[in-house]
């Protein structure tokens, strides 16, 4: 039997962004936050490098602007990137305050410490020392903290095993504008599809590198909150910006573990197979530049020589130096034949993070009332045309907060709940044909890695989108006559990103940022500033 569910706000992904939001307002609110796994399945959980801000006195805001548009390629948001910037130390404070602990002052680096003796790295990108982190766990050690903050909260409901399937809405003939009213649930452990209705709904479902073969994302990392969002009238904006991390582990039984990009930043070399070094032919910050600088040096010079990885190598840093400050990546290598004190490790590019996702402003709101979006499902205008390392888990902090303030604002004025029609399943049989979900699934990730990847052209992105067409028709069949799955569910969602990607990409008529094609290899002055923006077509709501 389907369950009905009633909260003030409703909380789709439970990563940093999403349990950040639900500590702020659960003080004056009744909140559910769902998991479509655990709780600590997303990608909050493998972030390594650490959350960048300024902290140091011989640190500016400035100078932490001016990075981060700089590497946005002239596509960052000013306003956005400022507001960002200038709320960092109060970003880490609140965490410190709610639990987080940060590696602190060690013999090796008494000159790269600030105030309370945490210790600061650098990575590609950034002019100063300015992300704070702890070892190379840094998304764990976030995650773990505020997990406990919110087990203990007595207005906090958490629901895992729960994956939400569509955004309910609904417009009075009356109303200016749609709005959210909860989303229907699938129950993965009792295979049944509940209703959740709230008055404010929050999507932080994470980004959508899961459409690519290779990635550095937990399985989860599927778009569901973009595909969502967009069967229900939000626009989505630089979906062709996806950002190809430089240094994954290549390795058979390790093709999700990031190397992370403090490596670099504390000195890491970038090898070719012969142990030659190569990214100061490629920018005058060899391995410091941003990282699709050096994805793309590493990814031409993969293709140029016909191998299959390079290397990166800190084995000329102190032994103890590495251990201490790379405990996590050290023990995994050593565990699958790497010694990080003795030995290159062996690394290809693989997806990481979208730039692009649901418009949002800067307290949140999506083009749809009541909805909101923040972290990686969000376009905010914060990362443009590449995204700094160590934003991220910043720009979660910060929206969460800004989220709250606009949500618990206008909490007052929701009196009551929407109406929303239980799930209708009188239609659909038990499917025999899951075999359709394994295939499309696999074709999809080896089309997009193939066509839409770190160096595309015209023609590759047109053979990807007749292959989506193709792709998307099985699916919207299957979807129609069976009942819902997780793995079903998530395919439809790449499926539509998928698509957001391919067309935005061929929307884009020049090189920029992540965006790298051969058949327009500059960049257009006439699009400086312009952002890639898709509006849904009006079509009658499915299922």
């Amino acid at each position: 039997m389907s369950l009905n569910h009633d909260f003030d706000v409703l909380v789709i992904g439970s990563g940093a962004a999403g349990l950040s939001l639900a500590l702020h307002v659960a003080d004056h609110a009744k909140v559910a936050v769902l998991s479509k796994n655990k709780i600590s399945s997303g990608s909050t959980s493998w972030a390594q490098g650490g959350i960048a801000a300024v902290l140091d006195d011989r640190d500016t805001m400035e100078s932490h602007i001016e990075d981060t548009l700089n590497a946005g390629g002239g596509l960052c948001d000013y306003e956005a990137v400022k507001f960002v910037v200038s709320q960092g130390k109060e970003a880490i404070n609140w965490l410190i305050n709610n639990g987080a602990d940060f590696t602190r002052d060690t013999e090796f680096d008494k000159e790269k410490i600030v105030d309370g003796d945490y210790h600061l790295t650098k990575e590609g990108g950034h002019s100063f020392r300015r992300v704070i982190h702890n070892a190379d766990a840094t998304g764990k050690e976030v995650q773990i903290s505020l997990e406990k903050k919110v087990r203990k909260h007595p207005n906090i409901k958490l629901f895992e095993h729960h994956m939400a399937v569509d955004l309910v809405g609904t417009k009075k003939p009356s109303a200016k504008m749609q709005k959210c009213i909860g989303a229907y649930v699938l129950d993965t452990k009792r295979g049944k599809i509940d209703v959740f209705r709230a008055k404010a709904t929050v999507l932080a479902t994470g980004g959508a590198s899961r459409a690519y073969l290779y990635t550095s994302n937990p399985d989860g990392s599927t778009g569901d909150g973009i595909a969502m969002a967009w069967r229900l009238g939000c626009r989505v904006a630089n979906m062709e910006f996806n950002q190809f991390h430089p240094t994954c582990l290549y390795h058979p039984e390790a093709r999700t573990f990031l190397l992370t990009e403090a490596l670099r930043g504390e000195g890491a070399y970038l090898l070719l197979p012969n142990g030659k070094r190569f990214m100061d032919r490629f920018d005058e910050r060899a391995e410091l530049a941003p990282r699709d600088v050096v994805a793309h040096a590493i990814d031409h010079e993969m293709k140029r020589l016909g191998v299959d990885c390079l290397y990166l190598d800190i084995s000329h840093k102190d032994d103890d130096f590495i251990k201490e400050h790379f405990p996590t990546i050290y023990k995994r290598c050593l565990k699958l034949g790497y010694d990080l004190t003795k030995d290159p490790i062996p690394i290809v590019p693989a997806a990481h993070y979208t730039c692009g996702g649901v418009m949002a402003d800067l307290n949140a709101r999506t083009d749809v009332g009541n909805l909101y979006a923040i972290g990686e499902v969000a376009h905010t205008g914060l990362h443009g045309a590449n995204r700094m390392a160590s934003n991220s888990l910043l720009e979660c902090l910060v929206f969460a907060n800004s989220a709250a303030k606009d949500i618990l604002k206008n909490l007052k004025k929701e009196k009551r709940f929407g109406e929303i029609k239980p799930w209708d399943e009188s239609r659909v049989t038990d499917s025999d044909e899951e075999v359709v979900v394994s295939h499309n699934w696999n074709e999809l990730r080896h089309f997009m890695w193939d066509y839409v990847g770190i160096v595309r052209t015209t023609r590759r992105l047109q053979r990807a989108a007749r292959r989506i067409d193709m792709l998307a028709g099985e699916i919207r069949e299957y979807y129609s006559f069976f009942r819902i799955s997780p793995d079903l569910l998530e395919l439809r969602n790449l499926v539509t990103v998928a698509d957001l990607i391919v067309h935005s990409a061929l929307l884009r008529t020049e090189s920029r940022g992540l965006h790298h094609t051969l058949d327009f290899l500059d960049k257009d002055p006439d699009m400086d500033g312009r952002s890639t923006i898709l509006k849904p077509p009006r079509r009658p709501h499915s299922r």
